[in-house]
């Protein structure tokens, strides 16, 4: 029997809450890099009365993105994606973050925007960090939507010499999704579709607590102790809005991204979290 499929990277708590709150009754294909990760949330989640298959799957990699599409076609249609992989900047050297966060995730809402379900809806999972980095230019922001993705790695303002540090290879990489959804919110929408992004800050994960322990450990710790909601997030409160997006409630909502910071972004330009010049 055929089912809706949703398809997920990146096996985390994130993931596994909007999967949960969205993929009841859905074949869910839970790809990660690590294998043992994409089991340990697929065996959770199959407890629970889900239907969870694990495979192992690389964002970087073209091939791996589409063996993952193929696996779920066998299934039935593509009618959501959930995309939470990504490497923070802790995690990863420059060249990494830019092959997995932004050529990565270009390339997933490319090729899932090709087979996606009339009527199905993609979430992708970029970050606060997008909405930080010096404003780029309208040029800079259009290469990032449209460039080619294949082509994408090569231009100027993504080569290493250009790039501070892993902080700002993150950043980047988060406006590139931003943008790219914009990009490929027209075309999803030629098949009945909608894709959306969107923003956490810090939320507690696995990867925010290699950050809480990392080389800018204080500076987060600082963020989220400062910002108005005076603590972090939790991966439910975003599954709370990745749910509205992905339901029929948000039906008119595409090419968009929600910020869901406890208004950390906001205390950074207007409050006590302002760069002291």
């Amino acid at each position: 029997m055929n089912k809706d499929v949703m398809i997920v990277t990146g096996a985390g708590q994130i993931s596994m809450a909007i999967a949960r709150r969205m993929g009841y009754g859905k074949k869910i294909i839970m790809g990660d890099k690590n294998i043992d990760n994409a089991n340990a949330i697929a065996k959770v989640m199959n407890d629970a009365g889900f239907d969870v298959e694990p495979i192992e799957m690389d964002l970087s990699s073209r091939k791996s993105i589409l063996t993952m599409i193929e696996k779920a076609k066998r299934y039935g249609n593509i009618t959501m994606l959930v995309n939470g992989a990504g490497v923070s900047p802790s995690q990863a050297p420059i060249e990494a973050i830019l092959k997995v966060d932004l050529y990565g995730t270009a390339v997933l809402l490319e090729e899932v925007g090709k087979v996606i379900a009339d009527g199905g809806v993609g979430v992708t999972i970029s970050s606060q960090s997008g909405h930080r980095m010096k404003q780029l230019t309208p040029l800079e922001d259009e290469q990032l939507a449209t460039t080619p993705t294949e082509e994408l790695l090569s231009l100027d303002l993504l080569q290493v010499e250009n790039i501070q540090d892993t902080l700002h290879a993150y950043q980047l990489a988060k406006r590139c999704n931003e943008k790219r959804v914009m990009a490929e919110a027209v075309k999803w929408g030629q098949r009945g579709a909608r894709v959306n992004s969107i923003s956490p800050g810090i939320v507690v994960t696995p990867l925010a607590i290699d950050e809480f322990n990392g080389p800018r450990g204080d500076f987060y710790k600082n963020m989220f102790a400062s910002c108005p909601a005076g603590r972090p997030g939790t991966a439910d409160e975003i599954a709370n809005v990745a749910e509205l997006l992905m339901s029929d409630k948000g039906a008119f909502i595409t090419g968009t991204d929600f910020l869901i910071d406890g208004g950390a972004t906001a205390s950074y330009f207007y409050g006590p979290l302002k760069p002291k010049d």
